[in-house]
């Protein structure tokens, strides 16, 4: 492509169904081994072969760009808490990007634009990341405590230790009037 040239637009028949301020910033051609589809980076989030609904940037736990493949974790909603959610991660899906364009770069862009605090903690049974993302359309933050894989979810230890660490979080994060 030349210095000016652009990507042709997104073709309406692998046009997801967009929400009235949801607007494409960036797609591509993707096989993940199971047919072809449209990987599409959204202002509101991600779309990905074969779901029919969108992942908001801040349900993305992981993305990893190969330079060939692009890898999604996203988040698998454990245990819904008093102001914060427990996750752990779905399994990872892959899609190869013959001609990936901007996608990578927003991808990885808007997932780390969501993240406002992340620190890691040992607990019972393992370890945790509490996180604090924003998500599209929300005021304020988003909580969310990643389980490492084998911390079992829901041990009671578990859970009196996560809401200390969401609380402390939130305090440690908070304005500070003045």
């Amino acid at each position: 492509m030349g210095l000016f040239s652009r990507k042709p637009k997104l073709p309406p028949a692998d046009r997801p169904p967009l929400a009235a301020d949801e607007r494409v910033l960036a797609w591509a051609a993707a096989g993940n081994g199971e047919g072809d589809g449209v990987v599409v980076a959204t202002n509101l989030g991600l779309w990905l072969p074969g779901r029919g609904h969108r992942l908001g940037w801040h349900d993305i736990l992981k993305a990893v760009w190969s330079g060939r493949e692009l890898t999604v974790t996203p988040a698998e909603t454990l245990v819904e808490r008093d102001g914060y959610t427990v996750v752990t991660d779905c399994p990872a899906e892959s899609y190869l990007l013959l001609d990936p364009g901007e996608l990578p770069h927003q991808v990885r862009a808007r997932v780390t634009r969501s993240v406002a605090y992340t620190e890691h903690h040992p607990v019972p049974g393992g370890g945790a990341r509490v996180a604090a993302r924003r998500a599209a359309g929300v005021d304020g933050l988003t909580w969310t405590v990643r389980l490492d894989p084998g911390t079992p979810p829901d041990e009671e230890d578990l859970l009196a230790e996560t809401d200390r660490l969401v609380t402390a979080a939130r305090a440690a994060t908070a304005p500070v009037d003045g």
